[in-house]
């Protein structure tokens, strides 16, 4: 990956002092949660893993097998061709690392980074494990994040990448192995227990896709919804506006993100 070095965040990562390791932290104010392809990445990590098979793309049987909200099913046949035609976990690792960060995403997490007091960070996302966790440790952030929703991805005995779906849910509007409302709504409720019954403040909710949309119907009126701009999460949400309770705030660049939530610190 030479020549490409700057996209990617080399601070070090934050340490309490050894003397402070006992009290108790202090609870952070806000929750962030990222969707992950053409979000936090500027383009799709199943397609830029394709650059890594022999022709650079999927034979016509494959790409036609695929079936409406069955995407993870879809996804399951493309990796099994891959290991089929010797794609080694070098080469889908070194695609992963080549993705080019969104727009100003870096500087975001910068700026997250720096209030790592106030926000805390998850990523709810339809990729895989290991091309998120692949990814957000080569840009040297995924200590920034407290927890992963996605679907488990892990390499076999046979150097096969093996990917399942994340979990069953009744929710008829979003694809069969995932709804991000049902994610968002269960963490919230674990994470107000976990912090003795304190909700938190403000949630952000950052995406790009259609299966964004579910996710911010569970916003109040205190939250955002940031939809980048005239991608189909913008697009839907300007013809449902009537049904969301939340902020929309759309954007072209992590910067964008930033100067909302610096308005949002200083309300403070």
């Amino acid at each position: 990956m030479r020549g490409t070095t700057h996209h990617f965040l080399h601070t070090p990562k934050m340490t309490a002092p050894s003397n402070l390791t006992h009290a108790a932290p202090q609870q952070q104010r806000f929750l962030v949660l990222f969707d992950f392809d053409e979000t936090i990445i500027n383009e799709s990590s199943d397609d830029a893993v394709i650059s890594a098979l022999p022709g650079q793309q999927l034979p016509d049987w494959l790409k036609n097998s695929y079936r409406e909200g069955h995407y993870n099913e879809h996804m399951q046949k493309v990796l099994v061709y891959m290991a089929e035609q010797g794609v080694s976990k070098d080469s889908i690792q070194s695609a992963v690392e080549k993705i080019p960060p969104t727009p100003g995403l870096l500087n975001l997490f910068q700026y997250l980074q720096n209030h790592q007091q106030d926000f805390e960070l998850a990523v709810a996302s339809d990729a895989n494990m290991y091309f998120i966790e692949t990814w957000l440790e080569r840009a040297g952030v995924r200590h920034l994040f407290r927890k992963i929703f996605t679907n488990p991805a892990s390499f076999d005995a046979t150097g096969r990448l093996v990917l399942l779906p994340f979990h069953s849910h009744s929710c008829s509007c979003c694809p069969d192995n995932m709804c991000k409302q049902v994610i968002l709504r269960e963490y919230l409720a674990g994470r107000q227990k976990e912090r003795g019954g304190a909700p938190f403040q403000r949630v952000f909710y950052i995406g790009d896709g259609a299966n964004d949309i579910c996710p911010s119907l569970a916003l109040g009126p205190r939250d955002t919804a940031f939809p980048r701009r005239d991608f189909p999460m913008h697009r839907l949400l300007l013809a449902e506006e009537a049904k969301f309770k939340a902020n929309i705030v759309p954007w072209v660049s992590g910067e964008d993100i930033v100067d909302c939530l610096k308005k949002i610190m200083e309300e403070r």
